[in-house]
């Protein structure tokens, strides 16, 4: 097979693999009620199903990261779709609430370990600006327009056959993203074990993403102020200090710290915490409002997002990598953030009488726009400077903060909106009436969330952060020893 196709279809099989996990994210939220009512679990056992996922997937993704640069990455992501699908298979056979929970677990632990390494395959396998350009505009399609066809897989599953698909249906896709991977990822050249393995590092970093997630997923029932919720964030809060305090001391670490003094990869990766507070923030309530304000079925809630889906395809079809090249990624991505601050400002002002025609609609048309033309720039400016050996770091760290943002704001949000509803019930409002008014809250809250996002993007990011120029000059051949010659330098 012609090498420059292996490489297309190789990342085809990439971003099926990325698309498995993003379904996931949005799927199960559908089927809920669903599976509530049939394995007769509480509220409280509900949550778990997927905070279980959240946990493990926030958890490991920086040390899946690293464990790429060092023994290879086509092993990671090959690993860990074995795991997500063998998982699957285990959630969609589950009868109960703690057999679901835990096959949620290794579900998530399964999608960080390949979420983890599949932006460090994808850059480090085309390293010409223009095809870079072209194959980010795939995996950004695929990382936000699965969020909405999760929503509307979700609802015709579950609507038509029954919430165990939800989880079967990634066994095929599973199965044929191993096969291909074997035969055309090429595998790099891992940095090895030369140095001994930062064990300690890499114990202390899970441990406190683990039990930083935990704290935020948790805290809206148990209270941002209470006992648990602080003791829980601060005892994350110094596993991270006791992190850092190591890497800094030690000659082989798993988070080397000239990383972090990338300003385009911290920076962009801030921005991207923010924007996904916002936008997955959307998606949830935005299915919530649908359902149980408007009265819309599983299926006709996924139907609703899909202009989001077409519009992002559209963008995302070589437009976006065209005005990129023109503009510069920064400009780009500052004018698809102010598109989606739009979309949630828009979607801030339903009620519980509002159509879907004309705001709704035109709001999801405009948070699609707005992530095509914001998502692979913040994505080329994140990886501009990084080195190769340490992509799959990066890869990891992007990542990890864009994941704790989603469930950051996702919690805050909820927490607010479910105040606010509360609130105005006791005031005398109607059931409708008072959620109404609780989203409304939450979609203000998400839209300011984006929108310091792009104060981000102004005040951090140079220009010719991520530009084409930049792009060129990184070196996709340098391997352990200048990564090694560089720390000692640091």
């Amino acid at each position: 097979m012609n090498s420059n196709l292996r490489r297309w279809i190789a990342l085809v099989v990439v971003c099926s693999g990325q698309l498995m996990i993003v379904l996931d994210s949005t799927i199960v939220n559908v089927a809920l009620p669903s599976i509530q009512r049939d394995l007769n679990i509480s509220q409280a056992n509900l949550t778990w199903i997927v905070n279980a996922y959240l946990i493990a997937y926030g958890s490991f993704l920086l040390v899946a990261g690293r464990v790429g640069d060092l023994i290879g990455r086509r092993k990671v992501f090959l690993a860990g779709v074995a795991v997500f699908t063998a998982a699957s298979v285990a959630s969609g056979l589950s009868h109960g609430a703690a057999e679901l929970t835990a096959a949620r677990f290794l579900q998530g632990l399964g999608g960080a370990m390949s979420a983890g390494v599949i932006l460090a395959i994808l850059i480090t396998g085309f390293q010409k600006p223009a095809e870079r350009a072209q194959a980010l505009s795939l995996f950004t399609f695929v990382i936000t327009a699965g969020g909405s066809l999760g929503l509307l897989a979700g609802g015709v599953l579950t609507q038509w056959v029954n919430w165990h698909w939800i989880f079967f249906i990634n066994v095929p896709i599973g199965i044929v993203t191993l096969v291909l991977g074997l035969w055309l990822i090429e595998e790099n050249e891992g940095l090895g074990f030369g140095q001994g393995v930062d064990i300690a590092g890499a114990a202390l970093i899970t441990g406190a993403l683990m039990l930083g997630v935990y704290a935020i997923v948790t805290a809206a029932d148990s209270g941002w102020t209470s006992v648990h919720t602080f003791g829980f964030g601060g005892a994350a809060v110094v596993l991270l200090a006791a992190f850092f305090a190591l890497e800094s001391r030690i000659g082989n670490p798993i988070l080397p710290l000239r990383v972090l003094r990338l300003r385009s990869l911290t920076g962009a990766s801030a921005v991207r915490a923010f924007l996904f507070a916002g936008m997955f923030a959307n998606f949830f309530v935005g299915a919530l409002y649908l359902q149980r304000v408007r009265g819309f079925s599983a299926f006709g809630t996924g139907l609703a997002f899909l202009p989001t889906t077409i519009m992002l395809a559209a963008v995302s079809a070589g437009l976006t990598a065209r005005l990129m090249k023109r503009y510069g990624p920064r400009n780009l991505a500052v004018a698809g953030l102010v598109s989606i601050t739009g979309a949630l400002l828009l979607l801030a002002g339903v009620d519980a009488e509002s159509s879907y025609f004309p705001r709704i609609f035109a709001a999801y048309v405009l948070l699609g726009v707005g992530a095509g033309m914001s998502l692979m720039p913040l994505l080329t400016i994140s990886m501009s400077e990084v080195p190769m050996a340490d992509a799959g770091l990066a890869s990891g760290f992007g990542n990890v903060t864009m994941q704790v943002g989603a469930a950051l704001g996702l919690a805050i949000l909820g927490s607010i909106s479910t105040a606010q509803t509360k609130a105005l019930i006791a005031q005398g409002d109607a059931l409708p009436v008072a959620m109404a008014g609780g989203f409304r809250v939450a979609f203000l809250l998400a839209a300011i969330s984006v929108a310091v996002g792009m104060v981000v993007v102004l005040a951090v990011l140079r220009p010719s952060d991520g530009g084409s120029r930049r792009l060129e000059t990184v070196r996709p051949e340098r391997h352990a020893s200048e990564a090694q010659a560089e720390a000692e330098a640091a």
